[in-house]
């Protein structure tokens, strides 16, 4: 927790401060993710006047996301970098005259969330009826049954493998 008793004092006022995060995982409704590494949070507050703050500040988490695919834990950086302006009572990491330093990392983390992870390109993922990881060996289930009426187009694409 960050005090902005001193921030507040006057307007213009700044400080700047670096911050050991206390996070050891991010918690979504999507899931929760374990933080392998950190940097410490350097932030600077400037009190805007008006019950308003402009906040600065970047860190850098390695948090360990499922493979879309194969759902084996990749390591993916997130750059945290912000730049943004809030009111005092506005905010979910500002309780009171407090910055909530772990949850701002933790809200500004959502916005720079890759979209897909995947643990290579060629991930093979799982196999659709057993689970087996086709990235560690071939399984022993037979090929889904395909629906007769796909064949002539099966019969299209092996064609073109031939050629």
């Amino acid at each position: 927790m960050l005090n902005l008793t001193e921030v507040l004092t006057d307007e213009g006022k700044e400080i700047q401060r670096t911050f050991d995060l206390e996070l050891e995982s991010l918690s979504y409704r999507f899931g929760e993710f374990e933080i392998a590494r950190k940097t410490p949070l350097s932030i600077t507050v400037v009190n805007e006047g008006g019950q308003k703050l402009l906040l600065k500040g970047e860190t850098e988490l390695e948090v360990m996301i499922p493979c879309a695919r194969c759902l084996e834990p990749v390591a993916v950086r997130l750059e945290i970098r912000f730049d943004t302006e809030t009111e005092l009572e506005n905010r979910d990491y500002i309780d009171g005259y407090n910055l909530n330093v772990d949850q701002l990392v933790h809200d500004e983390a959502l916005l720079v969330w890759p979209e897909r992870v995947l643990c290579r390109e060629d991930c093979r993922g799982l196999c659709g009826v057993c689970g087996q990881n086709l990235n560690e060996g071939s399984c022993n289930c037979e090929s889904a049954d395909l629906d007769p009426r796909m064949a002539k187009v099966l019969d299209i694409f092996s064609k073109f493998k031939e050629v």
